[in-house]
């Protein structure tokens, strides 16, 4: 990977522990451990501030999504790790993303070992990021198209894990599944069908009282973090973990 000539290590490194002590107090809701090394040694290796534009850069290690044009943001850093840690990414495994936006997810998932298939609906989002990943070394690793992200990539399926950095709704969350392999994983913010009477995630309750902490990082009520796993078998079964704010899916509706 180029060597940044601002590296900013320093604050990389802040920021990696506030988002491991972020993981580590919504652990219980996650069903995960902590953040785990692999993922923290991934996320301190990708320069945060050289996906933002330039306006932007000096905020790029605050634990906060930013806005990046287009209508588009970068994800916070906490939601980051946690998508990374739920993925489960090992080393060779191929990896569908919907939504690739600046490119920092992908290049995350990349240092984690994984070959990345990324898919971006905004045409001048796509080029950029795939110029920006190519200068930093992951162009091997990172394959980018311009298309609806509802649709997958289909030509390079099974993946082992399918990472949607978008809202989407249980219709494209199912078309997705049929790209994912037996024993992978999916990570989704999908929109609510309805409020559920058991509330949200293991710990149940109602939105409202979700914790001070737990408000402060998620803020939309309608739209949960969901991991999806499939068996061998092909059934699937999903666990909404937390509320999240996401960006919606835009989908091709011209039926082309």
């Amino acid at each position: 990977m180029e060597a940044s000539r601002e590296d900013r290590t320093e604050e990389r490194r802040a920021l990696l522990r506030e988002v491991a002590a972020d993981v580590d107090a919504t652990a219980a809701y996650l069903g995960l451990e902590g953040l785990s090394p692999s993922v923290i040694k991934a996320m301190q290796k990708v320069p945060r501030h050289r996906f933002l534009p330039p306006e932007s850069q000096h905020l790029a290690y605050a634990n906060r999504p930013q806005r990046i044009g287009h209508g588009q943001t970068i994800s916070q850093p906490f939601i980051v790790a946690v998508m990374s840690e739920l993925a489960a990414v090992t080393p060779g495994a191929r990896v569908l993303e919907i939504g690739t936006g600046c490119g920092y997810q992908s290049a995350v998932l990349a240092e984690l070992g994984a070959e990345v298939y990324s898919v971006e609906r905004v045409a001048q989002l796509a080029l950029t990021a795939k110029e920006r990943l190519g200068h930093l070394g992951y162009g091997k690793a990172i394959h980018i198209k311009t298309g609806d992200g509802a649709k997958g990539w289909p030509e390079h399926a099974p993946y082992s894990a399918i990472v949607v950095t978008a809202t989407t709704n249980a219709r494209v969350v199912a078309d997705l599944l049929k790209q994912l392999a037996p024993g992978g994983r999916m990570i989704v913010p999908e929109v609510r069908a309805q409020k559920s009477p058991d509330g949200v995630g293991k710990k149940g309750g109602d939105v409202n009282d979700v914790p001070p902490f737990r408000r402060r990082l998620f803020s939309e009520p309608d739209t949960d973090l969901c991991l999806i796993t499939k068996d061998n078998d092909g059934g699937c079964d999903s666990l909404r973990l937390i509320p999240v704010a996401f960006v919606p899916l835009v989908e091709d509706t011209s039926g082309s």
